[in-house]
């Protein structure tokens, strides 16, 4: 599971940022890289909170740029 910076709170505040063409990072703490192209699982609000949403995502070329 990757999550997202910002830490959104909502999936749709995350999916709404996306469409407004905002920067979205996706990192995985120690866990390894992110993949730069395909198929992710992100889950968020991060550490501390707790997890509320999850999503699955595509990345392009190393970026967020499809979320379901």
């Amino acid at each position: 599971m990757a999550y997202v910076t910002p830490n959104f709170a909502t999936k749709k505040q995350l999916k709404e940022a996306l469409a407004a063409g905002k920067e979205i990072d996706v990192f995985q703490p120690g866990l390894g890289t992110v993949p730069v192209k395909g198929r992710i699982a992100l889950e968020g609000p991060h550490y501390p909170k707790p997890h509320k949403w999850y999503a699955e995502a595509t990345m392009r070329d190393g970026k967020l740029v499809s979320i379901k």
